[in-house]
This record gives structure tokens, sequence and C-alpha cells, in this order.
């Protein structure tokens, strides 16, 4: 009889699975899907994340796949892996220098936000049809552009914390140690347009965007991140904006990105 309950249950998860699969997916679907993805993934999770990053995680998961499905959640999924591999690349060199990430290298929940707020609300606006049926394709254009955006920055950053030669702030273009708010090297920058081409490229594969949109999503995404520089150079840190932190300065980025890629869409399209 236990036996019998088991698999009656476990075939009820599977089929609440293969419904999430469809698009739209409903919130019953999409809490099933979501929970599975992240039990089967929850090894490689806390590898990036601590406990309160997966659960701020999780709920981004949710909008994530209730709006855009499977083709979304591939698109978080990639920018976590891609971009917790990077935050690993030669991290005792940045940990003497004192450039690595805390909890060695597993972000918070600001970390997620900072990474994730632009892209959630383009799902919340994409699920409560903010602006009718037409805005569909813009609002997932600007949630591709958010982690097109997220992904070249840290690439940038932890790519040019691991290898960059010479790094110079933005503002003056003045040589500055590796680390710095705002401070850009040439490696970093090479790393940061080829992550966001690639991770742009995959969600033309999973029909996120045409071909058009993921070259835009590219160009937000440079844009966004210099302006994100210019924010770290000349705010991050200063007397009297000591509120705008890392993270604050990450949504700032991401919110660029998406609203550049969405602006452009409407503008030239």
């Amino acid at each position: 009889m236990a036996t019998l309950d088991v698999s009656e249950s476990f075939r009820a998860v599977l089929q609440g699975v293969q419904r999430a699969l469809r698009s739209p997916a409903s919130w019953e679907s999409t809490i099933i899907a979501t929970t599975t993805i992240f039990v089967i993934a929850a090894p490689v999770l806390l590898v990036g994340l601590s406990i309160p990053g997966v659960m701020s995680a999780f709920l981004l998961g949710l909008f994530t796949f209730r709006a855009f499905g499977l083709p979304g959640t591939v698109i978080v999924f990639l920018y976590f892996l891609i971009g917790t591999a990077a935050t690993k690349v030669n991290y005792k060199l940045k940990k003497a220098e004192g450039t690595a990430e805390k909890r060695g290298g597993r972000r918070g929940p600001g970390s997620v936000w900072g990474s994730g707020t632009a892209g959630t609300l383009c799902a919340i606006a994409t699920i409560c049809g903010v602006f009718g049926p037409a805005w569909v394709p813009l609002w997932r254009l600007g949630f591709l552009a958010s982690f097109c955006t997220k992904l070249s920055d840290t690439m940038g950053s932890e790519i040019g914390k691991a290898f960059g030669r010479t790094t110079y702030l933005v503002t003056t273009m003045t040589v500055v140690p590796r680390g710095t708010d705002g401070a850009v090297s040439l490696v970093g920058t090479f790393a940061g347009l080829i992550a966001s081409v690639f991770l742009a490229f995959i969600g033309y594969v999973v029909a996120l965007a045409d071909l058009p949109g993921a070259i835009i999503c590219v160009g937000a995404a440079q844009v966004a991140n210099l302006c994100e520089s210019f924010i770290g150079a000349a705010l991050q840190g200063q007397k009297g904006t000591e509120w705008i932190t890392n993270d604050v300065s990450n949504i700032f980025n991401i919110s660029i990105g998406a609203s550049l890629a969405i602006l452009t869409s409407l503008l030239f399209r």
C-alpha cells in the first residue's frame, strides 16, 4: 500500500512537471517544476549560494518559470553556472588581494537580487499582462538583456580580477589596483563581451528573442556595464552615497541593460 502511494505521488509530480513544460505554466505546475529543479540542482546551487541565497533564488525561479517557462529557467541557470565558475577562477589570488567574494565565493540574498531584480520585474510584468499582449516580447527581451548584462559584468569583474594585468579607473583612465570600484581591464572587458554574446545566443536558440533582439541584448549589456563602471567610480564608497553598495550598483546595472534593450526595440524595430 505504501509502495502504491509513493508511486502515485511520483506520477503526480511527473505530470506536474510535464504540465509546467507547456506554455503558459500554471502556478501549481510552476511550483512543482521549480521545486523539482531546485531539489535536483541543490548540490550545485549550494556551491555558489548560501542557504538564504538559495531561498531568494527559489523565489526568482518561481517568477521566471511562471512567466517564461523552461527557456527562462535555462537562462538563469546558465548565468548562475558560468558566474559561479568565474568567481572560483584564481580564487586564492583574489583572496590574497582582498578582492574575492566572501563566504568562499558563496553569494547571499543581496547578490541574488542584485542579479535578478530587473529580470523578476520583467517576469511579473509578463504574468500581469502589463501594457497588453504586444509587450510580452519586450518583457522577454528585457529579461534576457538583464541577465546578459549581469553575466557580462560578473565575467568582466571576476576574470579581470584573476588575470587583468592593468586596470584603469573608467572616469580618469588612470591605473588602479585590481578590484577597484569602477575599474576596467582589457581581458575583463573581452571576457564580459564573449559571455553576453553566448547568453544572448542561447536566448535566441530557446526563442526568448529573435536574432536582432539577441544583438540588441549584447549591445545593451555593454552600455549598461560602462554606466555601472561610472557609477562605481564616481559614487560607490563616496561620502553621502554610502547607500550605493555593490548590490545596489548591480541593480542599477541590470535595470539599465533591460531598459535599454526594451527602448531600442521600441524605437528602431
